[in-house]
């Protein structure tokens, strides 16, 4: 008999993990390894990455678990708002003066800076909403946030777009993994708030790539990491939970006081059979939009255009964005060392698309758009990797604010954690993976209150 049970070994139940890690736990993983859509490899100096890239800093939940386990992080240096449009590169300089510095129509200008004012105004009034407010929790604010403009899509709110207007809009959008017309509109203008206002969010890298935490987590953990083990079925018990997996192609169960699941809607709907109805209904509701990343390994010797770009938004590409991974070496090296790493995302829409090239397919279109952007780049290319996320994150959809107080609320001996129960990204992740954790130990310690021990719960269950 386990104390807890985590299905996931994403950052959310990684994150579980380690706070129970004093507990008789174990941690069932379907892959072949820890992290989910956090992926990174070590190459010298560099990290090649696939997934997550920044995170939280100051006073977060991100922090507090990278400092408890010992791992760091930096502030992501250079610039974080270049872009590549029409055929010019903008790698310095304010985005307001954007508008008068891209090739395009003056129509196409004057509706940039109509739409832009417009968003402007609307970031003004999330930033208003967005904070934790004295005395308040955190489940109240995420709520509020995602009552904000939660009645219509992106697309109602800002209405129809020049074609160049709305091909500058969707980077930032679609970071989402939802396009223009998926996305709620209090979505779509907190993601223009998260990158106008970088410092104020994710603003930190960390150091030797995101797998890092995953990987020195689950390393302490030990062999309470089991790959391979994909949950099939969890059902209570009258205090118990048993946690059906299939592992190496062996049907196995586990039996424990309660159960973190952690993982994405779609698979938490499909195995906690017996959760509350509503509760699994709303499971059900959550929509994921998918995308596609690669990473590409170069080994130039001479300064870069990139090299003080931390991101580079390429509208009307096969991606949406490029990010040089290697900034952060730049960004504290004193003499430039040979190579760099830069990652390539691709969301909604644009994944919809390369998903259905293979691999090979792939890798030919972004070289053939990133040597566009950035002649010659193919040349320098000695490694180059795609990852798939068919799955890939969870967005706000108009009417999603309803199914946040059915998601939330506790009940029985199994505890929902995942990035799809806010809006924060990992820090939603890690902040539910924690939480969660939080409420088993308080569970534990009602069962050792009661008398209900480990010993003694079969007897307790009438087995």
């Amino acid at each position: 008999m386990k104390d807890v049970v985590i299905v996931g070994g994403g950052i959310a139940g990684l994150a579980a993990s380690w706070r129970l890690r004093h507990w008789d736990t174990v941690l069932l993983e379907s892959g072949d390894r820890v992290g989910g859509r956090i992926r990174s490899e070590r190459r010298g100096p560099y990290f090649m990455n696939w997934g997550g890239h920044v995170y939280a800093g100051g006073n977060s939940r991100t922090s507090w678990l990278l400092n408890d386990t010992g791992v760091d992080s930096v502030a992501v240096p250079g610039s974080l708002s270049g872009l590549a449009v029409n055929g010019k590169l903008l790698v310095k300089g304010r985005i307001e003066s954007y508008p008068f510095r891209i090739p395009m129509s003056w129509s196409s200008r004057m509706g940039l800076m109509k739409t832009g004012a417009k968003v402007g105004l609307a970031v003004a009034k999330y930033a208003k909403i967005v904070g934790l407010r004295d005395g308040e929790d955190e489940a109240s604010r995420q709520q509020r946030v995602y009552n904000f403009m939660n009645d219509r899509s992106f697309t109602d709110y800002v209405g129809e777009l020049p074609e160049d207007v709305e091909a500058l809009f969707k980077p930032t959008i679609t970071r989402s993994s939802a396009d223009l017309d998926e996305i709620s509109a209090g979505a779509g203008v907190g993601y223009f708030s998260l990158v106008w206002n970088i410092g104020a969010g994710l603003s930190q890298s960390i150091v030797g790539g995101p797998s890092t935490l995953t990987e020195s987590i689950a390393a302490a953990l030990s062999d309470r990491v089991q790959l391979n083990s994909a949950v099939e079925e969890i059902v209570h018990k009258k205090n118990s939970v048993v946690v059906r997996y299939r592992q190496a192609g062996i049907e196995r169960e586990v039996e424990a006081r309660c159960v973190v699941l952690a993982t994405p809607a779609t698979v938490s709907h499909r195995v906690a059979v017996d959760l509350d109805a509503d509760i699994r209904d709303a499971l059900s509701q959550v929509k994921y939009g998918p995308y596609v990343s690669a990473a590409f390994l170069t080994n130039e010797t001479e300064r870069q255009v990139w090299d003080d770009s931390y991101a580079i938004a390429t509208p009307k590409r096969s991606f949406n964005v490029m990010l040089n991974m290697s900034n952060v070496v730049r960004g504290y090296e004193r003499e430039r060392q040979p190579g760099s790493s830069i990652m390539t995302f691709s969301p909604a829409s644009l994944a919809r698309q390369l998903l259905e090239l293979d691999d090979d397919g792939i890798r030919e279109t972004y070289l053939r758009d990133l040597d566009q952007i950035l002649p010659g780049f193919s040349d320098k290319v000695v490694e180059a990797e795609i990852q798939r996320w068919p799955t890939g994150a969870p967005y706000c959809f108009p009417g999603r604010a309803k199914l946040q107080p059915t998601l939330t609320r506790r009940g029985g001996r199994v505890f929902l954690a995942g990035d799809y129960l806010g809006t924060l990204y990992t820090e939603t992740a890690i902040g539910t993976g924690l939480a969660a954790a939080q409420d088993a130990q308080s569970l534990l310690a009602t069962d050792r209150q009661r008398g209900i021990s480990a010993a003694e719960l079969p007897m307790a269950v009438g087995r």
